[in-house]
């Protein structure tokens, strides 16, 4: 049946709860509360679910995944679920996911987390993290097998205390450009790793923008097409 749209009150959210629970057993009406709600709507429906009964909402999706009952389609649980998931949370689900691929580790998710996030949140990711699986972040991609180039990459873009917003200065992106150039393809032999990871690990994200707009302005082509090819060569000597 169709579930009406709560109003953001603890006591609706408790009748809800009431009556998801009343209903255990019957997965699709578990489903049907939370498919038209919003994001929030659904957190709070999780926290007082909790707070109510002692049992994660997640759980209890994850569980009807599982059944095969009519109705219940498992990317829909899954789907919930995260919906469900503050970002953090989420992001943690993803990194672990990502490090446990029955192929091979996926290190593009993986530097799009540490890329794209401030230093604050990829806090409450390694939290997140360690609270779910019992391990530390940083230690499952060090050890993750076989050995990869991008694993030095990682741990120190996890350890970096970028900011989305921060001062873009243009001297200094010129400056970073000049620096990545006389350390990279500029220079013989392998690229110089430390600053390289210095520059990337402690620039806020409008600023690597700039750098590399500014690289491509100086030089005439874009820093990744040629230093990457030369970067994944030094990470290998040096973990080796």
């Amino acid at each position: 049946m169709a579930t009406k749209i709560l109003a953001s009150s603890s006591h609706s959210f408790e009748n809800e709860c009431k009556e998801i629970h009343e209903s255990r057993g019957r997965w699709n009406h578990l489903i049907q509360a939370l498919v038209t709600r919003t994001q929030l709507e659904c957190r709070r429906i999780r926290e007082t679910y909790k707070d109510m009964y002692g049992e994660d909402l997640i759980t209890l999706l994850q569980k009807s995944s599982l059944r095969n009952q009519p109705g219940v389609s498992p990317k829909t649980c899954a789907a919930l679920s995260l919906w469900m998931l503050h970002p953090h949370e989420r992001d943690a689900i993803v990194a672990r996911e990502a490090l446990l691929q029955d192929s091979d580790t996926n290190h593009q998710a993986l530097v799009e987390i540490f890329v794209g996030r401030k230093s604050s949140h990829i806090a409450l990711i390694k939290q997140a993290y360690l609270s779910k699986y019992k391990t530390q972040l940083d230690q499952d991609i060090i050890n993750t097998e076989p050995p990869h180039p991008y694993q030095k990459i990682l741990v120190a873009l996890s350890t970096s205390h970028k900011a989305h917003q921060a001062d873009v200065n243009q001297h200094t992106a010129k400056c970073d450009a000049r620096r990545l150039y006389e350390t990279g393809e500029g220079s013989p032999g392998a690229i110089d790793e430390g600053t390289v990871l210095e520059i990337f690990t402690k620039r806020s994200i409008p600023h690597l923008k700039l750098t590399f707009s500014c690289y491509k302005h100086i030089y005439g082509h874009d820093y990744t097409k040629v230093n990457l090819f030369l970067f994944l060569p030094a990470c290998q000597v040096q973990a080796s």
